[in-house]
């Protein structure tokens, strides 16, 4: 279920891809396709929303999107080093405008002292440009799956206005 904010910035970014007549497509782990959803949830959205990868194995990231071995095996699969390489193969493979990569870890388990619960990263690839944030958030596997949507929503939209 999406929160009325995550709606309402989804409508809003839907505006701004489609007066740029740009598309997204959404690589995403931790939040399995919630950013998809999401955008998908807009009517209209076939005019700017182009596919979604949920790439939630490491053998996914490499096959469908093209992150390196090398880059798993040095960072991990919750790095910066591969959210750049999700949002970039994404992008590519879709061949959209925009490519927008989640990789995180929402919990309960599997969190260390490096890497906290909470911690998600995120890849923006607009018309080339390559872009990471980070983000630790609060609550638990719903709550840190729903504020990394709309996180990755509002980063979007704010980096194309």
């Amino acid at each position: 279920m999406l929160t009325e904010s995550i709606e309402r910035v989804s409508q809003q970014l839907g505006q701004q891809l489609k007066s740029k007549g740009w598309t997204i497509s959404s690589a995403e782990s931790c939040t399995g396709g919630g950013v998809a959803f999401a955008i998908t949830s807009v009517a209209g959205s076939s005019e700017w929303f182009k596919q979604s990868f949920v790439t939630y194995s490491n053998d996914a990231k490499q096959s469908l999107l093209g992150v390196r071995q090398e880059v798993l095996m040095s960072f991990g699969a919750v790095s910066q080093q591969t959210v750049e390489q999700m949002a970039s193969g994404c992008a590519l493979k879709s061949q959209a405008e925009i490519g927008v990569s989640i990789s995180g870890i929402a919990g309960p388990d599997g969190g260390t002292e490096d890497k906290p619960v909470g911690l998600v990263w995120f890849g923006f690839f607009i018309n080339g440009d390559i872009s990471t944030e980070k983000q630790i958030f609060s609550g638990d596997r719903h709550q840190v799956r729903l504020q990394a949507i709309e996180f990755a929503l509002q980063q979007t939209s704010q980096r194309i206005s």
